[in-house]
């Protein structure tokens, strides 16, 4: 019986994690089994092709919120092309009811981890035993039994991909918009076997490693093992934490002041900093550890941080989300991501429906539509501001002349206003070049704040400083000529692509 494991990653450098471990753990299975990858921007025709180029008797797809829409495509390819051909389903996306879109064409479901499951079934299968029920029941297997999947990353996975991989599964904590709550039992692998995998894939050349733990420093003893390996080592590499904010013991941080620019990124969860916001969706929040902790990473480390807010969260209101971003930004430099809430199947954030006037689409990735306190116009404006935030800000093109926008006054107030006019000069939050973004910062500072064109000049060369390669724009030329002078002379870095 010949087995293809597939999914659909959202962009090429990515890579499944999820796929190697179903392959390390099909033992006998193995050898008549292959891994095909693709990307959500490849021709969902041309995947299909590729699918049944080798005739498999069976083919596993890994289904994710980022993935489910083509993936229902796929199938129906699949089937018509091959209707004898079993279809297996698995990952999160279809580990939860209800499933929101038509996965009736596949075979089987498996739900939950899916290592053990989906070798029983594929053994029933090539028995010609059909299973009793079509979708498999959640399993958790004993992670400590599972064979590690590392040694399935291909060099050219190691060479051209983030290399995936974790040391725990689950998380203890109960926020009811997040999948992982459905999961409160944390669960570790053996740390001695993984270190034993991660040397492995250093020998072989991996310098890029995204951790997948839901809370990679609740473990200290563990997390410092692992800085530790990382510390250890002389070339230069990156590494990707999810990490909880208050927890941040004196062994922890004395690690990760060790780490060099550029080798450590952490992922924070904040959400909202409203509190009773917080009570009301079970998410834990310790303000004041929140400020010490970032303030920590923002003053005493090399570490880049990412933190994470939430538009939409049942009984938040613009206000409060403004208080939070203006929170936010004054306690730190680093990058803000902001998110609309999802509503993910399994997820308890379906109880304020009622209370708080839920409404959600139904079309992945399930976005809130409006609530009680936002109304649709609001979601959409906050869509664009989210988007023209993170091309701004969050992008680093603009570090110092952004701030321009509010200088001492609301973050969200001013970036509110500059998001409502730049929309109406681009009718769109896609495909705006770098060019034209920086002629529109600079008309909004100059003609709707009414800044000093050349301080604004000024600022915006500085930044662009730090960009290395880049001619000084024709919008920035008429209040740059000393700057250019100075860059023909080799002393800002310009020198090359001025004349």
């Amino acid at each position: 019986m010949k087995i293809t494991l597939s999914t659909l990653n959202s962009r090429y450098t990515h890579s499944s994690i999820g796929l190697r471990y179903i392959y390390a753990n099909l033992h006998e299975l193995q050898n008549d089994t292959q891994i095909l990858e693709f990307s959500i921007n490849d021709a969902i025709q041309t995947v299909g092709e590729k699918l049944l180029a080798d005739k498999p008797d069976v083919i596993g797809i890994g289904v994710y919120i980022w993935n489910v829409s083509e993936v229902v495509e796929l199938i129906h390819i699949l089937k018509k092309i091959s209707p004898q051909l079993i279809i297996i389903l698995g990952g999160p996306e279809v580990s939860y009811s209800p499933f929101r879109v038509d996965l009736d064409d596949a075979d089987y479901i498996i739900q939950g981890e899916g290592e053990v499951s989906f070798y029983e079934l594929c053994k029933q299968l090539k028995r010609k035993e059909k299973p009793q029920n079509k979708i498999i029941s959640m399993s958790t297997p004993n992670l400590k039994e599972l064979v590690l999947p590392y040694e399935f990353y291909t060099d050219d996975d190691i060479q051209n991909r983030y290399i995936y991989v974790e040391i725990s599964r689950g998380c203890p904590f109960e926020c009811e918009f997040c999948l992982s709550s459905m999961d409160e039992k944390v669960r570790a692998f053996k740390l001695d076997d993984v270190l034993e995998e991660f040397q492995k894939l250093w020998d072989r050349g991996a310098r890029n490693y995204k951790f997948v733990d839901r809370t990679f420093n609740l473990n200290i003893k563990a997390s410092n093992r692992i800085l530790d390996f990382f510390l250890a080592k002389d070339e230069e590499y990156f590494a990707h934490f999810e990490v909880i904010p208050d927890h941040f013991p004196a062994s922890l941080k004395e690690k990760i002041k060790q780490f060099p620019h550029g080798a450590l990124q952490l992922e924070i969860g904040i959400q909202t900093l409203n509190l009773e916001v917080a009570i009301n969706i079970s998410r834990q929040l310790k303000l004041e550890k929140i400020r010490e902790n970032v303030s920590f990473l923002e003053n005493e480390t090399h570490a880049h941080i990412h933190l994470d807010l939430i538009v939409g969260l049942p009984g938040e209101s613009l206000e409060s989300f403004g208080n939070n971003l203006d929170t936010l930004v004054q306690m730190s430099s680093c990058e803000i991501q902001i998110g609309i809430l999802k509503k993910l199947s399994g997820t308890k954030i379906d109880r304020h429906d009622i209370n708080y006037g839920m409404v959600y689409s139904d079309i992945p990735p399930y976005d809130i539509l409006k609530n009680s306190t936002l109304s649709f116009n609001d979601i959409q404006i906050m869509k664009r501001f989210a988007r023209f935030w993170d091309i701004t800000y969050n992008s680093g093109n603009f570090k110092n002349s952004i701030t321009l926008l509010w200088e001492n006054q609301s973050v969200y107030e001013n970036f509110y206003a500059f998001s409502l006019w730049i929309y109406t000069q681009t009718d769109s939050t896609w495909k705006i070049s770098l060019q034209r973004l920086g002629e529109l910062l600079f008309k909004y500072l100059h003609e709707e704040k009414d800044g000093n064109p050349q301080t604004i000049a000024d600022i915006m060369l500085q930044d662009m400083m730090k960009l290395k390669g880049r001619a000084v724009p024709s919008y920035l030329k008429p209040y740059a000529q000393d700057f250019i002078q100075d860059a023909k002379k080799g002393t800002s870095g310009f020198n090359k692509r001025q004349n």
